[in-house]
């Protein structure tokens, strides 16, 4: 089963990957954990992107779906993965589609986490305010301010894929303002399907 989860940061992806690599054994695949992996292992489009990197560039779409390409390869993706955080853009999901119809390989679905922003944005401060009631350094990540930035990149780039994947019919919504639970429960819903028929 090939999934991927979109929808803004805080929205509660990783949450939720974690419950279905429970439920399904699917490994959940985060652009930056691969890039540093293959840095790490030395490979030739890891090599390739630890020079770009030193460099203080970008790392392009096409060493990115080839990072991707690398480790959907690999035992425990066999049976399938969770892509959260890419693709980013349209002309990523165009990439990644060439790249795993290269493979014989196919998308079972895209779920998008519908959210309140100003709610989020609430969330990260709360998160933000607890964690310095604890005495600890708040995450640059969760500042307020950085993460209002983070929503309008994501509404900027990424939610155009919304539209793109709805008219493949591989987009299902879900309600990400319910407890987690439920958010669980929709999700359990819409990939069981999708399990029956892997394992058939």
């Amino acid at each position: 089963m090939r999934i991927i989860l979109l929808g803004p940061p805080g929205a509660g992806k990783g949450t939720q990957s974690e419950r279905i690599l429970q439920r399904f054994g699917i490994p959940q695949l985060s652009t930056g954990d691969m890039l540093r992996a293959a840095v790490a292992a030395g490979t030739p489009v890891g090599l390739e992107a630890k020079a770009v990197m030193e460099s203080g560039g970008l790392v392009s779409d096409r060493i990115v779906v080839g990072i991707v390409a690398d480790r959907i390869e690999e035992p425990d993706a066999k049976s399938g993965f969770i892509l959260d955080g890419f693709p980013r853009t349209v002309a990523q999901a165009e990439a990644l589609s060439t790249m795993l119809a290269g493979k014989g390989m196919d998308l079972d679905a895209v779920i998008e986490f519908k959210v309140d922003e100003n709610a989020l944005v609430g969330r990260i401060e709360k998160r933000a305010a607890e964690t310095q009631a604890r005495g600890q350094a708040v995450r640059k990540d969760d500042t307020p301010e950085v993460f209002k930035q983070r929503l309008e990149a994501y509404r900027a780039q990424t939610a155009p894929l919304s539209d793109y994947y709805a008219k493949t019919g591989l987009l299902h919504t879900v309600d990400g303002m319910q407890q987690i639970d439920n958010v669980t429960a929709e999700i359990m819903g819409l990939l069981e399907p999708h399990a029956e028929r892997v394992e058939s």
